[in-house]
């Protein structure tokens, strides 16, 4: 009873205060018939009203914001596509993912089957993730909430650039492209002359990023170095490799070639400002294909052995994994076949049997302190 009671008073405090009915009330009321309103006597649902209002109000307004960004940069950048694409997706043909991402994508090029442009913009429309994002980066310096903007470049099957991966990265996001990108693990970090300060290299050797920017007719380390557009440049990624580890071998002839390019959504009035690095980049990976790009054969021969040496490891590691669940299942079907067993023996032997089973259990946990 106790219990009960402590409940009832529990629930008593949540209750709110009826509302009062006293002929005295002399405050401000709306009559209508026999209707009565007295504003005073609901300040807490008024209080209530506003923050559910205010809430709706933030949630268009931050709808409209994301969507404004992401067609003022596809709308600054729109010409280009359509220079450059038989198929660009038409000026503004943005398409949603909720209300902080938006997807284009255009085809129909010589050198590059496909763009895919994905932006990924802070949830304006949620107040509430709004202020889970700022605490959580106060918490944690690291993380940095902003607009990106991606822009995949997806190379043609037939393309002649050799299979690499290579990434010029701005200092300030190195570690959250270490944590999300399983290919450019394969890299090792430097920093390069050829590159401003505010750059790292990673690569997979010397070799690679000697050819990516020494060479005058690629003419991409100029791009990134250009002043207008550093303060958005966040990486710029050429691989071959999947973004997350495969599970099982890739075939040589199915890996596909990505020009990555990552920036920070520039402020609607400066969207173009991003425009001569995008171009640039479409200059860069035809100078790629047109042979202006290469190797010394060592490099070659040492970028096809580390690809030798990984598929291996990944049929490796996969062989190891269709083992463990082999054993697993072998496992699983062991113990409901004696669970079975055990089910159609009489209460008095299953009682037997389960206790064998604890004194089982009972030495096998000394035998592993023993052995420790």
């Amino acid at each position: 009873m106790s219990v009960l009671s402590e409940f009832a008073k529990a629930l008593a405090a949540l209750t709110p205060a009826p509302p009062s009915t006293s002929w005295e009330y002399d405050g401000l009321q709306y009559r209508w018939k026999n209707f009565v309103f007295r504003p005073a006597l609901f300040k807490r649902e008024a209080f209530l009203f506003a923050v559910v209002l205010i809430y709706i109000v933030w949630y268009f307004v931050g709808k409209s914001v994301n969507k404004r960004r992401a067609e003022a940069w596809l709308n600054a950048h729109y010409a280009l596509l359509k220079q450059q694409f038989s198929k660009p997706s038409a000026a503004g043909g943005l398409i949603p993912d909720g209300h902080a991402e938006f997807f284009n994508f255009s085809t129909g090029r010589r050198n590059i089957e496909s763009l895919h442009s994905v932006f990924t913009l802070l949830p304006r429309h949620d107040g509430l993730k709004m202020l889970y994002q700022f605490f959580w980066g106060l918490a944690d310096m690291t993380v940095t909430s902003e607009d990106e903007i991606e822009l995949d470049f997806k190379l043609h099957p037939s393309t002649s650039v050799p299979g690499f991966v290579w990434a010029a990265v701005s200092k300030e996001c190195l570690r959250t492209i270490k944590q999300n990108r399983w290919d450019l693990t394969l890299t090792r970090t430097t920093e390069s002359p050829l590159l401003s300060g505010g750059y790292c290299v990673m690569s997979e050797y010397a070799d690679v990023t000697e050819a990516l920017l020494k060479s005058g007719s690629l003419n991409i380390g100029a791009a990134l170095n250009d002043p207008a557009v550093r303060p958005y440049v966040k990486s710029l990624t050429i691989t071959d490799q999947p973004r997350e580890r495969p599970s099982q071998p890739i075939p040589a002839d199915q890996r596909e070639r990505h020009v990555i390019l990552t920036l920070r959504a520039p402020p609607v009035s400066q969207s173009d400002a991003t425009l001569p690095l995008v171009k640039s980049v479409f200059s860069f990976i035809d100078a790629l294909e047109a042979g202006k790009f290469s190797l010394r054969p060592e490099t070659r021969t040492k970028l096809r052995k580390t690809r030798e040496e990984l598929d291996g490891q990944i049929r490796k590691d996969a062989e190891a994994e269709r083992k463990e669940e082999e054993e697993q299942d072998k496992a699983a079907a062991r113990k409901k076949a004696e669970e079975e067993r055990i089910s159609k023996l009489s209460a008095a032997e299953q009682q037997k049997e389960l206790e064998r089973e604890r004194k089982r259990q009972l030495r096998k946990a000394q035998g592993k302190v023993i052995k420790k």
